[in-house]
């Protein structure tokens, strides 16, 4: 599921957008909203406008927090009030710059946060969090040589900063080391406070996302059940657990997730991944109208930055059948960002409208980073055996398949690797 492999402050920023259920005592966030509150009450009168900003600047800060706690976007609103309220106070406050940032990558606005963040940078260049800042723009926009460098900035300024862990783990898993990044998010968890309950559930469903991706199910379910005792309901544990389940072959299980998933996060992108599992489980009934909720919802805000286009690109490529409304919208997604994700969907929409070069020199873009991802490596393989490329279709096919033997391809991976040991045998 996109949004969680991807994933930035993908490690400590982002945030599926939508409601999460009420957890029986206050999260870390909201205990931080309510002291800062507390604390702009109290100040409110004085004329203090240098420690009101700051108290402003600190809600903002939490409010941002919140924002991915509970999968809800009015949050960033409420940041982004409060950093509006700090800098009309203290124009310049530094941490009001660095929540704006935050937000702005908290609603995808990728090129825009990157421009901010360079900004600060270049007059604060040994500060940690605007390095961070980088490294999330760049991962997202694709630019990964540039956040290799800010990430390890990052770990030169300060070695064994969490910020700096999460990001290098991330960029190891992009360039196919899931040892090494499991490592890193090792780290980084026994660095994090208990207190910060949600931060280390999210660091070990980031585990628990690498564990599986090794083909150790048993240790990433361990790692979910202590990140969901951890922080209960949490929307990202259920979503990756459901993934687990898919790959115990406990279906009925994952499909029960991930209705649970989208009752508390109904971001479009949910509803697609609910959809596909409930296909699975031939309940087709509910997967035409979990698909038809999907696509309403993402339609709606394709437009935006913080959208469901790559998933709705998948859909209209391979569920829908309409690959030429695939592709406009893959070329409109890939002239904003060229991750690898978005890379990967923009392949697959060339090859449904059987652009098989085109959509090979894409795909291959997108590996060269040196990705493990198996739905790049199986769409890599079928775009080489429409190219008569044997070898190399083979090559993806078995390197998907060893790393996702239970993925929701993997029936037609194995029977693409059977003809193409016919046609070589």
């Amino acid at each position: 599921m996109a949004k969680l492999l991807p994933f930035s402050l993908v490690f400590l920023t982002l945030v599926v957008l939508a409601p999460a259920s009420a957890q029986e005592t206050p999260t870390p966030a909201q205990l931080k909203v309510a002291a800062a509150q507390a604390a702009i009450d109290k100040l409110a009168k004085a004329d203090t406008p240098v420690a009101l900003a700051n108290a402003y600047a600190r809600l903002a800060l939490a409010q941002a927090q919140r924002a991915r706690e509970a999968a809800d976007p009015t949050y960033y609103a409420e940041a982004q009030a409060a950093v509006d309220r700090a800098l009309s106070l203290v124009p310049g406050h530094l941490d009001a710059r660095r929540t704006r940032i935050w937000i702005q990558l908290g609603r995808h606005e990728f090129a825009d946060a990157l421009q901010a963040a360079e900004k600060l940078n270049r007059e604060l260049p040994d500060d940690l969090q605007t390095y961070a800042f980088l490294t999330d723009a760049r991962i997202e926009l694709g630019h990964y040589a540039d956040a290799e460098k800010s990430a390890q900035w990052l770990l030169d300024l300060r070695p064994g900063n969490v910020p700096g862990l999460t990001r290098a783990a991330y960029l190891r898993e992009l360039f196919g080391d899931l040892e090494g990044s499991l490592d890193l998010m090792q780290q980084a968890w026994q660095r994090t406070p208990p207190t910060e309950t949600e931060d280390r559930a999210w660091l070990l469903t980031q585990m628990a996302h690498l564990e599986l991706a090794a083909n150790r199910a048993d240790r990433a379910d361990a790692l979910l059940a202590e990140a969901l005792r951890a922080f209960p309901d949490y929307h990202y544990a259920l979503a990756q657990l459901a993934r687990v389940r898919q790959a115990q072959g406990r279906h009925a299980d994952a499909v029960a997730l991930l209705r649970r998933h989208v009752a508390l996060a109904p971001h479009p992108e949910n509803f697609f991944y609910l959809g596909e599992a409930l296909a699975r489980q031939g309940l087709t009934a509910e997967a035409r109208m979990a698909f038809a909720r999907f696509e309403t919802d993402a339609r709606r805000e394709s437009a935006a930055q913080d959208n469901a286009n790559r998933e709705l690109i998948l859909y209209y490529a391979d569920h829908a059948r309409r690959p030429a409304e695939a592709l406009r919208l893959a070329r409109l997604e890939i002239a904003r960002r060229q991750d690898i994700q978005t890379l990967d969907a923009y392949a697959w929409a060339l090859y449904r409208n059987g652009k098989f070069r085109e959509a090979n020199a894409a795909i291959e873009r997108a590996l060269a980073v040196g990705t493990l991802d198996p739905k790049l490596h199986y769409h890599a393989g079928m775009i080489a055996m429409k190219l008569g490329r044997a070898g190399k279709a083979r090559q993806r096919l078995e390197t998907a398949l060893r790393h996702a033997p239970w993925a929701g391809f993997a029936p037609d991976a194995r029977q693409a690797l059977a003809r193409v040991g016919k046609r070589t045998g």
